[in-house]
């Protein structure tokens, strides 16, 4: 098997097991403070964030790991458990860097469109 096919390989197993987990963890959530606010969802992301920042930081400065490893914990598991914590990650990154006009400006671009893309995906849904 080829690198690229196996990475896909790792993507989709590591995806798997973390929608799992993040099925189960954010019902659990729910199941123990109720539904009135996205506790579940809160839950997932803020564990997601702690962990990406966990594992990649031991994975490059402790550690050194194969971008397989890399791959199948931080783009599979924790991208099938929620893509909030890539986009923590790169904005710490951003701001650890110096580039607070990037950071600020992924902060603000990923909200207000990622809002909207969904308001307009609602939009469109309730036409079908």
């Amino acid at each position: 098997m080829s690198t690229p096919t196996i990475h896909l390989a790792l993507v989709f197993l590591g995806g798997g097991l973390g929608a799992v987990s993040r099925y189960l963890l954010s019902g659990l959530v729910y199941e123990k403070l109720g539904s009135g606010f996205p506790y579940g969802t809160l839950a997932v992301n803020l564990l997601g964030c702690l962990l990406i920042g966990v594992l990649m930081t031991a994975m490059e400065e402790r550690f050194l790991t194969t971008p397989a490893v890399r791959i199948f914990f931080t783009i599979g598991i924790l991208g099938g458990f929620t893509t909030f914590s890539t986009f923590s990650f790169e904005t710490i990154y951003l701001l650890r860097d110096g580039q607070v006009l990037s950071a600020t400006a992924n902060i603000l671009v990923s909200l207000t469109t990622c809002l909207f893309g969904t308001w307009i995906g609602m939009q469109a849904g309730k036409l079908l």
